[in-house]
């Protein structure tokens, strides 16, 4: 699935970008809508946010509460400009209905409005689907600025033939059918080869729970946030992705295939499961060391008892078992979370010990930064050396590590000249 954004301009056929977000978000998009200050005189803000499930912009100042996330992204820690963000995250940029004034701007690169301004920032297809009065539609600086956006690689909706806003007027200018410019989007969004189409990725994510008795549990802090990070990123690269989601309360990808688990031992049954038929595996879920020997099958009272004694066990190794498995052409990615400052040595040494490809080593010591944080902080150590990664949203460093991924599946050619 992608990620329309949808700018809304002034006019009367303004109403029919609700049936577009409707059509969108029921074939399961995620949508994010802009509008200029005019285009609220027709329909308004509340309408958009309710069907898109996300706060709609007006204005270039107007802090966004989302952070420029769409309904199925983590938004980030910091306050991005709107205009960039929003753009980067989506697929398609749909501006519908865009007035004659809109169009005259967009062709002479004006950015006086949040609509503009993004249009301007964009890296993705830009769609446009003119609606305005037959006469304005014909104009020859109309029919310019048109072509003037077609020849920078912008899509122009045409409009149809029929009855338009003002009363007894007949001619070409009304918006495109709501169905067409649905079609325009989903055409528009690159479907073509990408980087690691046909390349199957499996994830895991979030922290086992040991049971201790019905209600309590041996567990840990991790959130999820960096391994659905690294399924997402993976996703949007083509890859068909498995996620192994061990206790995680987050926003899920339409695009990411996932497996709830909650213990160590599930979680091993599902890796095992998925890791025959797997090209890369990124071992991100913070499993469980030890669990308790026993678990009592009801709940445990306390009113007969001072103390507790819990006697644990070892879990089973699940990386280590599957990279003694492993195919010669399978990419193991393993995660450290470590404390102090031999956290990279312990890092290395798990690199060896597992036979891994790659040790993604992040520092817990550190504030802001680790389980159940929006940022991270990590290096990547491979046999070639130590990559550190700045600190940046989850999303940032799970781009680094999957570029680690990339050069580790396509080695430079040694120099035999």
């Amino acid at each position: 699935m992608a990620r329309l954004l949808l700018g809304v301009s002034g006019g009367i056929a303004a109403y029919k970008a609700l049936e577009v977000v409707r059509l969108a978000t029921k074939a399961g998009h995620a949508v994010r809508a802009i509008q200029t200050p005019t285009a609220q005189r027709f329909v308004g803000a509340a309408s958009l946010a309710a069907l898109t499930g996300a706060p709609v912009l007006v204005g270039e100042f107007e802090r966004d509460p989302a952070r420029g996330a769409f309904p199925d992204q983590e938004p980030p820690s910091h306050d991005p400009a709107s205009h960039l963000e929003l753009v980067r995250n989506a697929d398609a940029y749909l501006i519908a209905p865009a007035s004659a004034n809109t169009i005259a701007k967009l062709a002479h690169g004006l950015a006086d409005n949040l609509l503009t301004s993004a249009a301007l920032a964009a890296t993705c297809p830009v769609l446009v689907a003119p609606a305005m009065n037959n006469h304005m539609w014909e104009h020859p600086a109309t029919q310019a600025n048109l072509s003037l956006l077609r020849s920078r690689g912008v899509t122009v909706i045409e409009p149809t033939t029929g009855a338009l806003a003002t009363k007894n007027e007949w001619g070409t200018g009304r918006l495109a059918d709501v169905a067409d410019l649905f079609a325009a989007f989903e055409a528009a969004v690159p479907t073509g080869a990408r980087p690691w189409d046909g390349l199957r990725v499996l994830v895991t994510a979030g922290g086992t729970r040991e049971p201790i008795d019905a209600v309590r549990y041996v567990g840990n802090r991790s959130s999820g946030r960096m391994g659905f990070a690294v399924a997402e990123e993976a996703a949007a690269l083509g890859a068909e992705v498995t996620v192994i989601a061990a206790n995680v309360a987050l926003p899920r990808h339409p695009g990411v295939t996932y497996v709830d688990v909650e213990t160590a031992a599930e979680l091993r049954d599902a890796c095992v499961s998925a890791f025959a038929s797997c090209d890369v595996l990124v071992m991100s879920a913070a499993v469980a060391d030890f669990r308790p020997a026993t678990a009592h099958e009801g709940k445990l009272k306390k009113t007969d008892r001072d103390e507790l004694s819990l006697v644990l066990e070892k879990t089973e190794d699940v990386l280590s078992g599957l990279a003694a498995s492993r195919r010669p052409e399978q990419t193991l990615v393993g995660f450290a979370a470590e404390h102090g400052a031999q956290a990279l040595e312990y890092g290395r040494d798990k690199l060896q010990r597992k036979g891994l490809d790659a040790v993604v080593v992040n520092d817990v010591s550190q504030p802001g930064i680790g389980f159940d944080a929006t940022d991270n902080e990590v290096t990547i150590v491979t046999a070639a050396g130590d990559d550190a990664v700045p600190r940046g949203t989850k999303a940032e460093v799970a781009r680094a590590i999957l570029a680690t991924v990339d050069r580790l599946r396509s080695p430079v050619p040694e120099d035999v000249s």
